[in-house]
């Protein structure tokens, strides 16, 4: 008489070599070799000029396609899908298409709008402190 158990056995004994096998979904971004990066923000970079918005970060360029992001070490190799936990925070938070066909005079107009900005808001900060210093000083 067989056993029914040796089989089933062996099923289970090779089920986590099965758990283990990955799907690797890649895709192809076309880059030149050297593509020209825009600051956007301090840690992320935006290949400029690209019909699709591909950032660079952390030593990786990332690309989102659909709700899928995918990362590759080099411009010219393929992309790797990757879960979005993995993704950098900085990425993640900015707002989708913002940075497509992005190019370095828009940077600078929008460092330019985001140093006015801090101007006023230090000013508007320190120079209500100073008022209230002189009005301090007055009471004395």
């Amino acid at each position: 008489m067989k056993t029914p158990g040796l089989p089933f056995a062996l099923a289970l004994s090779l089920l986590p070599l099965a758990a283990r096998a990955q799907v690797a979904v890649r895709i192809q971004v076309a880059l030149p070799a050297a593509p020209p990066l825009v600051v956007v923000q301090p840690g992320v970079q935006v290949v400029a000029e690209q019909d699709e918005e591909v950032f660079y970060a952390n030593d990786w360029y990332w690309v989102q396609r659909d709700a899928n992001w995918y990362r590759a070490r080099t411009p010219r190799s393929a992309f790797v899908f990757v879960e979005r936990r993995r993704v950098p925070v900085a990425i993640v938070r900015l707002p989708p298409g913002r940075y497509r066909h992005w190019r370095r005079e828009e940077a600078r107009e929008e460092r330019r709008e985001w140093r006015a900005h801090e101007r006023r808001a230090w000013h508007k900060d320190h120079g209500r402190d100073r008022d209230r210093d002189r009005h301090d000083r007055r009471d004395d």
